[in-house]
């Protein structure tokens, strides 16, 4: 997939979910919601989180109705041919090789970006749930305190994904092929 493929709404949208994952993950080491000194890291985690969960909406709507090579319907990987390529490229990784694709989320990458895309999902949703009923400095119990140690939980697929594909998009710069230019 060449750079002009990517248009400014995708590129955009990709650098606000790059931004805003960021920016949650590190606001959220300091968003200890039981001590009066970490309302202010609750609060701006809880904002950063908003503004990601807009920029998740945006993804998958631009994966609904934007350009072609964007939308789910060209790259999720859920079709046995799509499924097949995923194991091909996993074969290759085993055996040190690099998997080479024109388009920029198949095989494993689709996987991969999947993975992420529902990571994300989840920290959105049981994001908006704790915005919308947890109180800072109150203990919370019952159904709400499972939604807070999931999302807590979710840290960990999501820091995997990103390191997996920055860890990718690295690996295909030192084998020249600098894939982040498709995106800033």
């Amino acid at each position: 997939m060449s750079a002009q493929r990517h248009g400014p709404a995708t590129r955009l949208i990709h650098f606000l979910l790059a931004a805003f994952g960021i920016a949650a993950v590190v606001s959220g080491q300091f968003a200890g919601d039981y001590r009066r000194l970490s309302h202010l890291g609750f609060d701006l985690h809880k904002w950063i989180g908003a503004g990601m969960g807009i920029a998740l909406l945006a993804r998958l709507a631009w994966g609904l109705v934007g350009p072609p090579e964007v939308r789910f319907s060209s790259w999720l990987p859920s079709t046995a041919g799509r499924l097949a390529r995923a194991g091909q490229d996993l074969r290759e990784l085993l055996r040190l090789k690099l998997p080479v694709h024109e388009e920029g989320h198949e095989g494993l990458a689709g996987v991969v970006q999947a993975i992420g895309l529902l990571a994300f999902a989840w920290m959105a949703a049981s994001g908006a749930l704790l915005f919308a009923y947890l109180e800072p400095g109150a203990r919370v119990t019952g159904w709400l305190r499972l939604v807070k140690e999931l999302h807590e939980g979710g840290q960990a697929v999501v820091l995997a994904y990103l390191a997996l594909h920055v860890g990718a998009v690295l690996a295909n710069a030192l084998a020249g092929r600098p894939l982040w230019r498709r995106m800033f």
